[in-house]
């Protein structure tokens, strides 16, 4: 039997991104392997490998990964190994550089390198070194945003080197319709009143998210421009709520700023939002901006690498008055003409290109 093996530093990555592509395997008589540094169960996954990854490329369990990597590989014959995430993507090829002799194919896929235009010096001094001497290890290298896609073309030795959007948006999840009386209703769960103007913004709660530009932001506008009916639903869990609650109770805005922690009806959310708003420092290619353009909302964005490749509508990291300035002019005008692309990142299209790069090399 034909075997496949996904690997990446964490189970919750495999579980949020892949298992459409697991299934696809399994549906073409793939024996399909995982491995992770963890323990969940992985649906569609027929062996499931514990390794030592760590993320930091400094910690020593890597070196312990390496050498547990190699020993699968060799004992399983793998026709395709598919790697994510930095140091599981390096661990795994440097365990497969025998395999690759010996037939099997390396696919990595890069979810947003660490070096890129404006990221720190350290970045560029770790990660970009070892991101090019790995390429020289890898059958095809699949970048997920422009940015990354050129650079890699130019500066990156890959065997193969392709652009596919993302892992895909499954547009299904959007294709419904509420009713008046269901949209108040989530509207009260929520604590909104009918003629509020909702922002939303979909994103875990850490610094680079940058939730703080648009706390900020609506404070101004409240306070300057008197736009008390704004109401911003912050839908996501991390290390950064607290940071965030006390900015939000510093900025008497308790009633205007409202952390949701994790929710399972985004799409629902989405149905009652008037604007989409990202702040965000540096994306891959961001599934929440994906999700907003399929259910068809407006959205201003951070000018950041990632958010570019969907989002027109950019302002300036940081920039406070400019984010207030384009949030008032929606709200005024109400309207962001906005020409999305949008098959391109559908699920079913993200498919049918990865199919295409894994069959490529039969």
């Amino acid at each position: 039997m034909k075997k496949v093996l996904f690997a990446a530093t964490v189970d919750s990555h495999i579980k949020q991104f892949h298992l459409p592509y697991l299934k696809w395997f399994k549906e073409h008589g793939y024996e399909v392997h995982v491995a992770t540094n963890g323990k969940e169960v992985i649906p569609y996954c027929d062996v499931k490998h514990q390794i030592s990854f760590e993320r930091s490329p400094l910690k020593f369990n890597n070196i312990k990964a390496i050498g547990q990597l190699k020993k699968i590989i060799e004992k399983e014959q793998f026709e395709i190994i598919h790697c994510h995430t930095p140091m599981g993507s390096v661990v795994t090829r440097l365990a497969a550089l025998k395999a690759r002799k010996n037939g099997t194919r390396v696919i990595y896929t890069a979810h947003g390198f660490h070096f890129f235009k404006g990221a720190p010096i350290q970045n560029w001094l770790i990660y970009y070194p070892i991101e090019k001497l790995m390429a020289r290890y890898t059958d095809c290298l699949i970048t997920i945003n422009e940015e990354d896609y050129e650079f890699a073309k130019k500066h990156l030795r890959a065997k193969q080197i392709e652009l596919v959007h993302g892992v895909g948006v499954d547009e299904s999840k959007f294709n419904f319709k509420m009713t008046d009386e269901e949209k108040q209703e989530l509207r009260e769960e929520l604590g909104l009143k009918k003629d509020d103007f909702v922002i939303s913004y979909v994103a875990e709660l850490n610094k680079n998210k940058n939730h703080i530009m648009i706390i900020r932001a609506v404070r101004k506008l409240i306070e300057e421009d008197g736009y008390k009916n704004i109401k911003v639903l912050l839908v996501g869990e991390g290390t950064y709520r607290a940071f965030l609650e006390k900015e939000i109770a510093n900025s008497k805005l308790d009633k205007n700023v409202f952390l949701l922690g994790y929710r399972k009806d985004v799409p629902k959310i989405l149905k009652i939002t008037n604007l989409y708003v990202s702040t965000s420092m540096r994306e891959g290619l961001p599934v929440n901006l994906i999700e907003a353009m399929i259910a068809g909302l407006p959205m201003i964005a951070t000018d950041c690498r990632g958010n570019r490749d969907i989002a027109t509508q950019l302002v300036k990291i940081g920039d406070i008055d400019e984010l207030s300035k384009e949030i008032k002019s929606y709200i005024k005008n109400e309207k962001i003409t906005e020409n999305y692309n949008k098959e391109e990142y559908k699920l079913k299209n993200v498919k049918k290109r990865m199919e295409k790069i894994y069959s490529s090399g039969k």
